[in-house]
């Protein structure tokens, strides 16, 4: 594959990591009140090919957002870390991330990917790797929202940990904390901590931006349909589900959720499960959090992060904040 001295690969995920994970959420989120999975399972090949369409969608700033910030601000993040390593966690195709690892010099940086898709990691960085000849690049197939050990790093200069991508905000706000802290925990007094966040717009901006004119985000979300069925050998019928997109005021967060057309009984065979749906019903698929730009950094503040710097695009509505340990 690529020069090893170049490349090196960490799994610390078991074979059966997806399948399980997949099971426990479904066996639980479809037998509770309201039904409530996680975004994870969108994600086959079909589904990472909608979401890239939705990132070009006119109703859809967030992803051109935080490129233009960091596009802006990449040499201010370089300038003001003084980083020699880069940690990326969900770092997919490592699109946005290029410009950091530009603006911080690629000869010589420590690059770690983290990502649960193994294919996403060996792709990105066979591609990272030719990109920038003087890379040091280490990928971590992991589980970001579990305890997270780094492969061993250089002890000279402070670390950059980025989140981007707004996905913070798949966290509901009681788990949002405990993740804080223990990213704060693995950080040392001189690393830093970049985080991209959606912040709030109004009403119409928000849910049209998760219910596109074009019918994207619908066909987007009715794949987790097609994902159990293929998964789970279940007998969906994207035909009897309809997308809707809902502002939640109280939680402050977007909700995709699927909402049933008849009265009707899903069997999922592999899970042994016989599901009801009344006529209207509606199934929670995805929670997606908005920020203030005061909010984000109180949450920082909690979880033991202190704000170094917070650039923001107020007319698209989306905030890059970078934070140190207390």
């Amino acid at each position: 594959m690529t020069d090893n001295r170049a490349y090196g690969y960490t799994d610390t995920l078991e074979a059966e990591h997806y399948a399980k994970a997949l099971r426990a959420d479904i066996s639980d989120g479809l037998t509770r009140t309201p039904k409530s999975t996680a975004p994870t399972w969108f994600y086959d090949a079909r589904g990472s090919e909608l979401f890239e369409e939705i990132t070009q969608l006119p109703e859809y700033p967030l992803w051109r957002a935080e490129l233009g910030l960091l596009q802006l601000h990449a040499q201010d993040i370089a300038v003001r870390t003084g980083a020699r390593s880069l940690v990326e966690l969900g770092s997919g195709s490592s699109t946005k991330s290029k410009l950091i690892i530009e603006a911080l010099d690629p000869v010589g940086l420590h690059y770690v990917p983290v990502d649960v898709s193994a294919d996403a990691l060996h792709q990105a960085s066979a591609q990272l790797v030719q990109d920038y000849p003087g890379i040091r690049l280490h990928a971590l197939r992991a589980d970001f929202t579990a305890s997270l050990v780094l492969p061993t790093l250089p002890e000279d200069g402070p670390r950059l940990i980025a989140f981007l991508g707004s996905t913070l905000g798949n966290f509901r706000r009681p788990a949002r904390g405990p993740f804080l802290r223990g990213l704060r925990d693995i950080m040392r007094p001189e690393d830093f901590l970049l985080i991209g966040a959606d912040l709030v717009k109004t009403e119409q901006e928000m849910t049209a931006a998760y219910d596109d004119a074009q019918g994207v985000t619908a066909a987007f979300d009715k794949n987790l349909l097609h994902v159990l069925n293929r998964e789970l050998n279940a007998d969906f019928d994207p035909d009897t589900f309809d997308h809707v997109s809902v502002w939640n005021s109280t939680e402050s967060h977007i909700e995709m959720r699927l909402r049933s057309r008849a009265e009707q009984l899903v069997k999922i065979r592999d899970l042994d499960l016989a599901v009801h749906f009344a006529r209207g019903e509606e199934w929670i698929t995805e929670r997606s959090a908005k920020f203030t730009q005061d909010g984000l950094q109180e949450e920082m503040t909690g979880a033991g992060l202190r704000t170094n710097q917070l650039w923001a695009d107020t007319n698209a509505g989306f905030a890059l904040i970078l934070v140190t340990a207390h």
